[in-house]
């Protein structure tokens, strides 16, 4: 090769009153606020409200209802156009750094361009996702170290002197750059003193610069960021960042949240801001930096529309907490803080002991008003005006915006499938229509959320038993069909694992199944997976511990009570301990670390018995009995409660709905 030739530039890299298409009835149902971390609840497949008898005939299908429930987390990501509360997106900047300038070193020490991203080890530039041979990158940190071929050396106040590069720290710090193409310093040799940087920093932003390795850890990320936004470093800004995203937690986020708006880390500030209202719960109980508030702040976090409280008693405890926390300096700033409380939300009960009559509230006269609004809001309803056909609910009353929304799809409606699609908001306590499918009804089909988006997978039409699936984007609100299965399934199990959808088991108009397969949205491809020990349809999955339960079902012959677990990384199925009680359309759902099972058919009658199985021992133990017998239900965990919902009793499908607390033991 001519060396001669120019180097390429290289990159461095509830209760709700449910009335509609399903029946009549009152359905209690209170959703959850889940932020976080844990998101959708263990990949679980939520089981349709409705019912069919195990054989699943025909007629039975014709008059009972199914119905879909799902519970798509990060309310904010979701359906905005449906609230009127305002979210700002802060767009992510991406920064592309060329490597220039290095060509004289590269063939000094004798290495070809080609070099630059031969190696069996490519290293991956953090922004820009291209490589750069960690080879190439070891031999210049070690010219470096041997102040071979440096022609700049960095002098710090506190003595520490570096030999560099100067073309090295250039591609990826814009500060270097302009600080070394001045007239000042384009000589062959030059020495620079960096104020207001210490030794260990900089060796950290030089190791960066040379290998892109980073040890960031607790001890030092807020130096070396503060380090990096100084001298212009976005590689080691960026993660810093995702060092303190990724550390998040109660004890810390407000800190992370100041500390992030002090550094104009907007990115951050917004997660660390998302993860407060989020886990606000744990945080008011938990956290110390809560009580260091100033009261500006304070009132901002408790008054935000995202707040994320089953009930704002949390919000009164939490004032509460920051006022003892220096009372003489910050009891006569109750009326502020009240001001911010959806005190309209309070039980009256609770309110009438807990607030009106506390010494901070009765020993200030300037809360006599927001009292006095608040019990004419709870004993008047005259407060609540019509205007222009819609309810207006006082500021003081006025929900939270959901973290979760619950959806309700297709499923049988006058005795055919439908495909309407409505939405829970578990903070106003309304329904909401959303988009309808535009392919036509189904029912008995499979759901999961991945990724924002709700798939809708197999089921049955009235006259086709299918093999398609369609999805629906939350954001766009938009409906495309995505890649069919390799069969076709009714009475489908659904569970999710790694961001993989996994269809299990089911009818498909003539036989039942024992084939799996799974769905990788990325690629937009199903792929058969290891088939099942049995033929299963209308049993039910769920996911814990990186293992994929299936439970009971129906073969065809009679409802079964066997379990098998499924390992994605062997791809092998293994039978588990069976149930106690045979169990056609069960409902299974991960909770406290077990797989529980509730109610469904035996064969002769719908059980309101339940039980769980503890995976570190093998073993299944009963759990309380349900109040309602009910087969083919929705089952969701709910503010760390077990929720039942709707389902058939054997004469008709019911609309109860009923809640397991596992710290009670009791329904």
């Amino acid at each position: 090769m001519d060396k001669s030739k120019s180097l390429p530039s290289l990159p461095i890299p509830v209760q709700m009153n449910l009335r509609n298409r399903w029946g009549h009835g009152n359905l209690p149902v209170y959703i959850p606020s889940k932020w976080c971390e844990g998101g959708y609840h263990g990949g679980g497949r939520q089981r349709g409200i409705g019912a069919h008898r195990d054989v699943e005939s025909s007629a039975e299908r014709h008059q009972l209802p199914l119905l879909e429930v799902h519970v798509l987390v990060h309310w904010t990501h979701v359906l905005p156009g449906l609230y009127e509360t305002p979210r700002l997106m802060d767009q992510v900047q991406i920064y592309i750094l060329e490597l220039q300038g290095v060509q004289r070193s590269l063939q000094e020490i004798k290495m070809e361009p080609e070099e630059i991203c031969s190696s069996s080890r490519p290293l991956l530039d953090q922004q820009t996702g291209r490589c750069m041979s960690t080879q190439a990158m070891q031999a210049l940190n070690d010219l470096r170290r041997n102040n071979q071929l440096c022609d700049a050396v960095l002098r710090l106040e506190d003595g520490g002197t570096f030999p560099v590069h100067r073309a090295i720290l250039s591609s990826c710090s814009t500060y270097f750059r302009a600080l070394f193409t001045t007239t000042l310093h384009t000589s062959d040799k030059t020495d620079v003193l960096v104020p207001g940087v210490s030794s260990e920093m900089m060796s950290l932003i030089l190791e960066y610069a040379y290998l892109r390795n980073l040890p960031v850890n607790q001890g030092n990320v807020y130096k070396l960021l503060v380090t990096a936004d100084y001298l212009c470093v976005i590689g080691v800004l960026e993660l810093c960042c995702a060092f303190l995203r990724s550390s998040l937690n109660a004890e810390n986020c407000i800190g992370i949240m100041k500390f992030a708006r002090e550094h104009f880390c907007t990115q951050l500030e917004t997660d660390a801001t998302m993860y407060v209202m989020r886990h606000f719960v744990t945080v008011a109980q938990k956290s110390n930096e809560l009580l260091e508030l100033p009261l500006g702040e304070m009132c901002k976090v408790i008054g935000a529309n995202e707040l994320n409280v089953k009930s704002e008693d949390t919000v009164w405890e939490s004032v509460l907490r920051w006022i003892n926390h220096d009372p003489d300096n910050r009891k006569m700033h109750i009326v502020d803080l009240m001001k911010n409380i959806r005190l309209g939300l309070l039980e009256t009960q609770y309110f009438l002991e807990n607030v009106k009559d506390h010494p901070y509230v009765t020993n200030n006269e300037e809360c006599r008003p927001v009292i006095i609004e608040t019990l004419r809001f709870l004993y008047d309803l005259e407060m609540i005006t019509q205007k222009d056909g819609e309810v207006q609910t006082p500021e003081i009353a006025r929900p939270r915006v959901p973290h979760e929304i619950l959806f309700a799809i297709g499923g049988w409606s006058g005795g055919s499938p439908t495909n309407f699609i409505e939405t829970y908001d578990t903070r106003a306590d309304r329904w909401v229509k959303v988009e309808v499918d535009p392919t036509g009804p189904r029912a008995y089909h499979g759901t999961a959320v991945v990724a924002n988006s709700i798939y809708v997978i197999g089921g049955f039409d009235g006259m086709d038993y299918f093999n398609s699936c369609r999805c629906f984007n939350a954001v766009a609100k938009k409906w495309r069909e995505v890649a069919p299965m390799n069969a076709r399934r009714c009475y489908v199990s659904v569970a999710v694992h790694n961001d993989l959808i996994y269809a299990m088991g089911g009818y498909d108009g003539h036989h039942r199944q024992n084939t799996a397969e799974k769905y990788n949205f990325k690629t937009n491809q199903w792929s058969l997976i290891a088939p099942m020990s049995m033929q299963r349809s209308d049993a039910s999955a769920t996911t814990l511990n990186d293992r994929i339960y299936i439970t009971g079902g129906f073969n065809g012959q009679e409802c079964m009570n066997s379990a098998e677990s499924y390992d994605p990384e062997t791809n092998q199925w293994t039978l588990i301990t069976p149930m106690r009680s045979r169990r056609s359309g069960v409902s299974t759902i991960t909770y406290h670390g077990c797989v529980y099972v509730l109610g469904g058919f035996n064969g002769i009658s719908r059980m309101c018995s339940g039980e769980k199985f503890d995976p570190a021992t093998n073993i299944w133990s009963s759990v309380p009995d349900m109040y309602n017998p009910r087969s083919n239900f929705a089952i969701e965990v709910i503010d760390d409660m077990v929720f039942a919902i709707g389902g058939f009793n054997g004469v008709t499908t019911i609309y109860h709905v009923e809640c397991f607390d596992g710290k009670t033991g009791e329904w």
